[in-house]
């Protein structure tokens, strides 16, 4: 599903250090991996990357067969491809003057659109419903972003996320914020998502214990590397001080 080999990006500045320095990275159709890292890793960078949204300075990118690096790939195939991936951004990225059914709603209308087809409103509000339903905001459904404090828009945010069940769905830090039996809901509901679609999901999180929990396959960037890809169960047992401290949250160490 996705293929990464020598992938480099800075983020603004052309002389600053790499933020990827040289990712090489394969991940199958179906498979579940936990992202993590330091603050300002690269891991927001590296999930846009990987959806089309930023284009790496060097290196390739291949997603269900498309190379979205290529300067001249097919603007078609790119929509193809974007639109078979659902975001979870960490800013949540909701539209301010949309209700929340609306936000939503709006993959949903996007892709009949883009099908040649009128949405069909019946079909939408029964799948919005639903979504809205699992991240507990069905009574908040026609209020504004505005209107919610930041853990229900990410919960919004969330809900517009899965809400059209794409093949493959890449989560941002979804539960930041959040207390701890929203947090348990909300990992409920990717686990039940994912059963039913048996997406390709790649989870970015601080929360290492839930991350581990959720993700057979975990991956630690540092330094502009990915310093462990491995079994989530065994990441204590690496030979890198820097990805041991990190997962056991030692004070001592390179980090």
């Amino acid at each position: 599903m996705f293929r990464l080999r020598g992938v480099r990006k800075r983020h603004y500045n052309p002389l600053s250090p790499w933020v990827l320095d040289g990712i090489d990275l394969d991940i199958a159709a179906g498979e579940t991996v936990g992202l993590c890292g330091p603050g300002a890793s690269g891991k927001s960078l590296l999930l846009k990357i990987l959806c089309g949204l930023v284009q790496p300075e060097e290196g390739a990118v291949q997603v269900d067969g498309v190379l979205l690096s290529a300067a001249d790939v097919d603007p078609q195939a790119r929509r193809r491809v974007q639109a078979s991936i659902g975001m979870l951004f960490q800013n949540n990225a909701l539209f301010d003057s949309l209700s929340n059914v609306d936000n939503v709603a709006f993959p949903l209308r996007q892709r009949d659109l883009q099908a040649g087809q009128q949405p069909d409103e019946a079909r939408i509000a029964e799948r919005v419903s639903e979504a809205l339903r699992g991240v507990g905001l069905y009574d908040h459904r026609d209020k504004m972003p505005s209107q919610l404090s930041g853990g229900q828009r990410k919960r919004v945010a969330l809900a517009r996320a899965v809400v059209a069940r794409p093949p493959i769905i890449l989560y941002d830090e979804p539960t930041a914020g959040l207390d701890p039996v929203t947090t348990a809901k909300i990992y409920d509901l990717l686990r039940r998502e994912r059963a039913a679609t048996g997406a390709t999901v790649i989870l970015v999180s601080s929360d290492i214990p839930a991350l581990r929990e959720f993700a057979p396959r975990l991956l630690m960037l540092y330094r502009g590397r990915l310093r462990y890809d491995g079994p989530a169960h065994t990441v204590e047992e690496s030979p890198d001080p820097a990805v041991r401290q990190f997962i056991r949250g030692d004070l001592t160490g390179p980090l």
